[in-house]
């Protein structure tokens, strides 16, 4: 993932520590602000493939550190759900100054409320996402129970929250009884996207129902079915971040210039990149964005197609359509082509036919055609020839010089 780290003020004088995470050719056609859930950072795993999803589809993600957590200066025990929403109008505010003005707002639990709430404050929004977000902020008291009697009586109280010790003040509670959520929900004056999971144990699925049945439309309801709290399936957090990501593009005005498809084919540069660890890699060719991984077997995470599996399709699909542009020339019926590829590595010995190449080894990619259509075996044996003369094919048999320089 292309990102930046950087850090903003939050208005109080401390500095948050923040994620920008970047298409990966670094040129956004919009960006998202992101808070995360009660306790947590913006490392959290979940957070981190949402923000992936919606790269792909040309959206920069800022994450950021409430005060008081994570890398962010401040002392939690210090703060409250309205200094949250202070943090995200803050961060809001230095994405508009430096970069270019949120249109999308996401909000993770606790951090969901936050965002209904900071949005009347963050003009530029225009669409707001909820995942497992409870109706009203005072819900997480019930993560404080058998601690709220000694917050009362002694003012604070320490408690554990996800392995982690927090200090947690009476005036914490107080700012969540004070929160009033149905007004602001009632006229957040947005589009919505409320997902919940139905068998979320820590924030019921009522709250869901309550958020959504409060606001206006456009709203729109996604169950994430079997999903934690946490999203912590890897499967769920990318399917909450590719509908977010599809959800939001209806209502978020993206620039013609950046999303239009560079039909110059002179101009056919891909860009690329493979994060710190793993093999995930991200590819954005001619403005579509594409995952290449590795199998589990060899240590990747299965999450896109091999490099060879993109040669392999690389030549199934010059053949196809080199077969298709053929056949309207010609004016013949052909109705389909459908392209079968498997690539391997065999003892040069045991192919059939001689083939170029040093070593025990050689490449080879078999290729098996179908097509459909009345044609005679004349026409058949024709287009078999004519494949071999798609320009793929041309180039895998011919010279090919690689020009390689590092910045």
């Amino acid at each position: 993932m292309n990102y930046q780290r950087i850090t903003f003020d939050n208005g109080r004088g401390e500095k948050l520590a923040a994620r920008l995470d970047f298409p990966v050719d670094g040129v956004p056609a919009a960006w998202a602000l992101f808070a995360h859930c009660f306790t947590c950072t913006k490392n959290l795993r979940a957070v981190g493939n949402i923000s992936s999803a919606l790269n792909r589809e040309r959206i920069a993600v800022m994450r950021f550190d409430f005060t008081g957590l994570g890398e962010s200066e401040g002392d939690f025990a210090d703060t409250n759900f309205s200094s949250n929403v202070d943090d995200l109008v803050a961060g809001a505010r230095f994405l508009e100054e430096n970069y270019q003005a949120s249109s999308i707002i996401i909000g993770h639990s606790l951090g969901g409320a936050a965002v209904l709430q900071a949005v009347s404050r963050i003009p530029s929004i225009r669409a707001v996402a909820t995942i497992g977000a409870p109706y009203n902020p005072e819900h997480a008291t019930h993560l404080l129970e058998g601690s709220i009697e000694e917050i009362e009586e002694r003012g604070e109280a320490r408690i554990m929250l996800a392995g982690s010790s927090f200090t947690i003040k009476k005036q914490f509670l107080d700012d969540l009884d004070e929160t009033n959520m149905s007004e602001k929900i009632r006229t957040l004056e947005r589009a919505l996207l409320v997902l919940h999971a139905p068998l979320d144990d820590t924030v019921g699925i009522e709250n869901a129902a309550s958020i959504f049945h409060t606001a206006k439309h456009p709203k729109s309801f996604v169950s994430l079915d079997k999903a934690d709290h946490l999203l912590s399936n890897e499967d769920d957090s990318h399917y909450a971040g590719s509908v977010i990501a599809s959800w939001a593009k209806r209502y978020v005005e993206l620039p013609e210039n950046i999303l239009q498809v560079d039909t110059d084919p002179t101009d056919n540069r891909v860009v690329v990149h493979t994060g710190s660890s793993g093999y995930r890699t991200e590819v954005l060719a001619s403005g579509h964005a594409l995952i290449a991984d590795e199998p589990l077997s060899v240590g990747g995470t299965n999450t896109g197609p091999t490099p060879y599996d993109y040669l392999s399709a690389a030549l199934g699909t010059c053949t196809s359509m080199t077969l298709r542009m053929y056949a309207d020339h010609k004016k013949w019926p052909l109705e389909g082509v459908t392209v079968r590829l498997k690539h391997s590595k065999v003892h040069k010995e045991d192919c059939e036919a001689e083939e170029q190449g040093k070593g025990g080894k050689i490449d080879q990619i078999e290729r098996e055609i179908e097509v459909s259509g009345d044609l005679d075996q004349e026409k058949r044996g024709r287009l078999l020839q004519i494949a071999d003369r798609c320009p793929v094919h041309r180039t895998l048999y011919g010279e090919i010089k690689v020009k390689t320089r590092v910045k």
